[in-house]
């Protein structure tokens, strides 16, 4: 076996193969802020403006990444998340304008977190969340996003028929060929810590625990994303990433269907913290962290070091 790893031969033979193609770069925009600002426990990421915004995805796309996912960060908040499904809401006016100056994919968060003032993924009267009653807004959140000229929907709030409330929504609006990236599988993971600081959507009381998936839970996620491929879900997804490599495999296995993996805030801040001390270097730490998640059959790949791999690589 060692000639095959003689250096030449073994990138011949390599079985798993990174692309910047498949990468996708995710994006916080902020209506409270007038410019960039340090997202202190994810260095190297930023919070942008929406003036800021067109200059990070003008500078994205001459890197070569293909799409970005964009988290909104509103400057109002109320018990409904009225400004997610707002024509003028940050998200929407972000959307237009990285559609102003470039051609990037543009993947829409769409999730109530950030948008109302409790933290949760949907609507809520006495600290339970309403699930049935969630699902209207969902679809309201989807048509202004693909209005606003979203390439991909990616709802993440784990509601119950949330993929079928938002096809029915997309299609009764005339936008049939807009494709939906479900986040199937997406645990109740500690892993959330630093986006949860990023995107201001801690929340008040209790957990995500009743809608989000249980750690403990293999057989679980399969159901998931049977449920979501049956809804219309267009790509589905395991989140977060790494912690769940075998929930990956599984998926892929049983479906064979288009497979995101999002790796998540805390997998790149564990890293990134490692490398602050010298106890890793970071660029052979992510890359073989990323070749991990390709191998074990993902697709496509939201990470935060996408805009860095394509630095790496000009």
């Amino acid at each position: 076996m060692r000639r095959l790893r003689a250096p030449g031969i073994r990138d011949l033979v390599a079985e798993t193969r990174l692309s910047l193609k498949s990468m996708v770069q995710p994006l916080f925009v902020d209506e409270k802020l007038s410019e960039p600002k340090a997202i202190e426990p994810m260095p190297n990421q930023f919070k942008q403006s929406l003036e800021g915004i067109q200059t990070e995805a003008g500078a994205l796309e001459d890197l070569g990444v293909p799409a970005v996912l964009l988290f909104g960060l509103p400057a109002h908040k109320d018990d409904v998340g009225s400004a997610a499904y707002d024509s003028e809401g940050i998200i929407q006016q972000a959307v237009r304008k990285i559609k102003e100056v470039t051609g990037l994919i543009v993947i829409t968060d769409l999730c109530l977190c950030e948008y109302t003032s409790h933290g949760h993924c949907g609507l809520v009267r006495n600290e339970k969340i309403l699930n049935d009653e969630t699902l209207p807004v969902l679809g309201m959140i989807a048509a202004s996003h693909a209005e606003s000229g979203a390439d991909i929907i990616a709802p993440s709030g784990m509601i119950d028929h949330m993929v079928q409330t938002i096809r029915a929504a997309l299609d009764l609006e005339g936008y049939t060929d807009t494709p939906i990236l479900s986040y199937s599988a997406k645990y109740a993971s500690t892993f959330y810590g630093p986006f949860r600081g990023a995107a201001e959507s801690s929340f008040a009381f209790g957990d995500r625990r009743s809608y989000q998936m249980d750690p403990a839970n293999a057989a679980e996620a399969l159901w998931e994303v049977q449920l979501d491929i049956e809804e219309g879900a267009d790509i589905v997804m395991v989140k977060p990433a790494m912690p769940y490599l075998d929930i990956l495999k599984a998926v892929k296995d049983q479906f064979g269907m288009p497979l995101a993996a999002f790796q998540v805030s805390g997998e790149y801040s564990m890293i990134m913290a490692a490398a602050q001390m010298g106890w890793l270097n970071e660029t052979v730490a992510f890359l073989e962290s990323l070749t991990s998640i390709k191998r074990a059959g993902a697709d496509m790949l939201i990470t935060y070091w996408a805009k860095k791999y394509a630095e790496l690589n000009r």
